[in-house]
């Protein structure tokens, strides 16, 4: 199975172990060693476990993370000293200890070393300057009215950029088309995914400049560009001076999506009229009668990469590159919108007990261990049904003509971001604290999951 980012191998795991061990084994001893001095032990512990964690970090990151970790393991190493000396505890004891530590520190190196970043290829080109007629389509009802929240006309104006506000009622590819017609050379959206989807391939079949501004609800492709999602309005110097990338496109039956089609059960959830304003209640109310012992199969077929042909899957999921998966409910991220391929993901559940088993996996963040589950790459695939099939694209729900078929347009976009913003490594930006930390990537690693990307 080719999964969107490489699982530790055995000699990776064995190093996070030992280094947990090895920490825990010398916090232990020096329990031991000190009983009967509380003040001792919590001095020595404390200083112990941070002086560890903190070598931890040392050996693990750069600039001045390195710098403040080494500082810090300098005075964890000071404190448990001192609660050693207070405690009286034996040389030999405080040697075993100091071993220990280097041990755990020694192993952590090669268990956290992290993998080459992927890189974006090189821009088209650097546009230093603005464009003589940039436009801006807005959506004022996505994202619960941020265009209007964020005064997205004015700003427009200030900065020489044309505000077109799609109307009820409008076409927004013909308001795309006539932007474009009307000398445009930079077009922007901003609204949802669908829209910018929509709009990216108004401007990739003219070859012009695109620029996405995150007005809508979640934005991944925002996300997966690099942008702040959060930070609406200054996505517009993206009109200004901003760098150029020439990125993919995908498509299903020729209609374009950025981020995602899916088949299955997600696609009947997704069609349903509440799911827009309650997503999660809507999913937990239709998933029983989707997966119970009534329900039938969904009639997809498809050809796995080692040629076997299947003739079921619950769900298909279909990336415009490939996405970081380990849960169903959060989509992950895209380190690379360059590489000319599609990310696939099928699952087929057999029984209950499967359905019991993929939910267990997904609550502990394992969802892609699933044994119903298939990942692979592919320029091009291919979904058979018996009559149309229900999907959804970007958020919207869709019914397109069998055969599905599923491509990849490698660098068909000419996408401009803020110069301070770049298109790499997004995990970095949207992962949390903790759950990319030091001691939570030597606990995936040495389970045999893939520590969190920095």
């Amino acid at each position: 199975m080719a999964g969107g980012w490489r699982l530790p191998g055995a000699r990776q795991r064995a190093s996070a172990l030992s280094a947990l061990v090895a920490v825990v084994a010398a916090a232990v001893l020096v329990l031991l060693g000190i009983a009967g001095h509380l003040g001792s032990v919590l001095l020595a512990v404390a200083g112990l476990l941070g002086c560890t964690m903190a070598s931890w970090y040392a050996v693990s990151r750069r600039g001045a993370v390195r710098v403040l970790a080494l500082i810090a393991a300098l005075a964890g190493l000071a404190a448990a000293l001192t609660g050693l000396v207070i405690a009286a505890i034996a040389v030999w004891e405080v040697t075993v200890v100091l071993v220990l530590v280097a041990i755990s520190v020694a192993a952590a190196r090669p268990a956290l070393r992290r993998a080459p970043r992927s890189r974006w290829k090189a821009p088209v080109r650097r546009s230093q300057a603005s464009p003589d007629h940039p436009v801006l389509i807005m959506n004022p009802r996505s994202g619960g009215g941020k265009a209007e929240r964020f005064r997205l006309d004015r700003e427009c104006r200030e900065r020489g950029i044309e505000p077109v506000l799609l109307q009820p009622g409008d076409d927004l590819r013909e308001l795309a088309e006539a932007a474009a017609a009307r000398g445009a050379d930079v077009i922007g959206m901003a609204g949802g995914d669908g829209s910018q989807a929509v709009v990216a391939e108004v401007a990739a079949g003219r070859d012009i400049s695109y620029v996405c501004v995150p007005a809508g609800t979640r934005n991944h492709f925002a996300l997966d560009l690099g942008l702040d999602r959060d930070d609406v309005v200054g996505a517009l110097d993206a009109f200004a001076s901003a760098a150029e990338y020439r990125i993919d496109l995908a498509r299903v039956n020729g209609r374009v999506f950025v981020n995602n089609a899916s088949l299955g059960l997600y696609a009947k959830v997704v069609r349903s009229p509440e799911y827009r304003d309650a997503k999660l209640k809507t999913a937990a109310e239709m998933l029983p009668d989707l997966l119970g012992p009534e329900a039938s199969l969904p009639d997809l077929r498809f050809t796995a990469p080692d040629g076997q042909a299947h003739d079921g899957a619950h769900l298909i999921l279909v990336s415009n590159n490939p996405y970081r998966l380990a849960r169903l409910d959060e989509m992950g991220t895209r380190e690379r919108l360059d590489r000319g391929l599609l990310g696939i993901v099928t699952i087929r559940l057999a029984s209950g007990a499967d359905a019991s088993q993929l939910m267990a996996l997904q609550m502990a963040g394992q969802a892609h261990r699933f044994r119903g589950w298939l990942e692979w790459r592919a320029q091009r695939f291919e979904v058979g049904s018996g009559g149309a099939a229900e999907l959804g694209v970007d958020g919207e729900a869709l019914v397109m003509k069998s055969p599905l078929v599923f491509e990849c347009s490698p660098g068909a976009l000419r996408v401009r971001v803020p110069r301070p913003a770049r298109p790499a490594d997004p995990a970095r930006r949207a992962g949390r604290l903790l759950s990319r930390s030091a001691p939570a990537d030597l606990l995936r690693l040495s389970a045999g999951s893939p520590a969190a990307t920095r």
